[in-house]
């Protein structure tokens, strides 16, 4: 079963005075486990369709469903709930807290988990700090640690929620080669070991080569690379 299917997608973006057409008749379909990544430059439309699958924007034409739930379906509410619990994001920005040490900035969207206890909230972030690597640093603030250190605690975050899939838009962006090429092989280790569904918006070729599924995006249109054919299945 798909844990991400998106049907015949479009999206369209205002202007001033003219429409944008974003992406075009978009179908994509992603089984559990799948390390996949959505490539293509600046511009090709891979970002609006990370933002969708991600409920942070909605179609304008098509379906969105993540696991069984349609997207289109549910309220401002539910898409928040539906991020908390299913999803997890990561982006070359690192996106941290300033003022937070590495371990707050893990927990923190943990809080707006009422089902999650305090006891587990910190089994969770005492867990995937380890995972990452930083335990050591776990009461360190953002500027404190590396570029890579800090991809880290980004990827600890979206990894504490439990997510089924964890969207990572373009990570290695703002790393050096070899920090780059360590964040990746962590996010594969996670992916074999706890059967994590990760999906890459990027243009890195180490991001492509390490992915088991590839999918083009050039001008809002899908494209297969050979790797695995577009589309359902």
């Amino acid at each position: 079963m798909s844990v991400v299917r998106v049907d015949h997608v479009s999206k369209d973006y205002r202007l001033g005075r003219q429409t944008f057409r974003a992406l075009h008749d978009v179908s994509l379909a992603v089984a559990k486990g799948r390390f996949l990544a959505i490539a293509g430059p600046s511009g090709s439309g891979k970002s609006t369709l990370l933002n969708l699958i991600g409920c942070i924007d909605t179609p304008t034409e098509g379906q969105v469903y993540i696991g069984k739930e349609e997207v289109g379906r549910k309220t401002p509410d539910e898409l928040a709930d539906l991020r908390a619990s299913a999803l997890g994001f990561i982006f070359q920005t690192f996106n941290l807290l300033p003022v937070l040490s590495a371990r707050e900035n893990v927990e923190y969207p943990l809080l707006h988990r009422k089902e999650i206890s305090r006891k587990e909230r910190r089994d969770r972030v005492d867990h995937y700090l380890g995972v990452v690597g930083l335990s050591r640093y776990a009461h360190h603030r953002p500027n404190e640690l590396s570029g890579g250190q800090r991809q880290r605690v980004a990827i600890a975050r979206a990894l504490a929620g439990s997510p089924a899939i964890v969207l990572a838009d373009e990570p290695t962006a703002n790393l050096d080669s070899k920090t780059g090429e360590g964040v990746l092989r962590l996010m594969k280790k996670i992916n074999e070991s706890e059967g994590t569904t990760f999906i890459f918006s990027t243009h890195d070729f180490r991001v492509m080569e390490m992915a088991d599924r590839v999918v083009n995006i050039s001008d809002g249109r899908l494209a297969g690379t050979g790797k695995e054919e577009t589309g359902h299945g």
